[in-house]
């Protein structure tokens, strides 16, 4: 059996098992929606397009270990 998957909210920063709940990385409901009023209120933002010099230095990653690069 996998061992749980711990995250911190983004919100909050209260630990969690990522794949426990239908919230991914949120605790709650509520962390999730000032999360996207967040976004909606245009206080985060992509600061620019992605290119393709962004991910040479990820081109030799196996697919399997791209969800754990940091």
């Amino acid at each position: 059996m996998p061992k749980p998957t711990p995250v911190h909210c983004p919100i909050c920063q209260k630990e969690n098992d990522f794949f426990a709940g239908p919230m991914g990385t949120f605790c709650s409901q509520r962390c999730k929606l000032v999360d996207l009023g967040k976004w909606l209120g245009e206080e985060y933002r992509v600061s620019e397009p992605l290119r393709p010099d962004h991910l040479v230095e990820f081109e030799d990653v196996p697919e399997s270990d791209l969800d754990r690069l940091e």
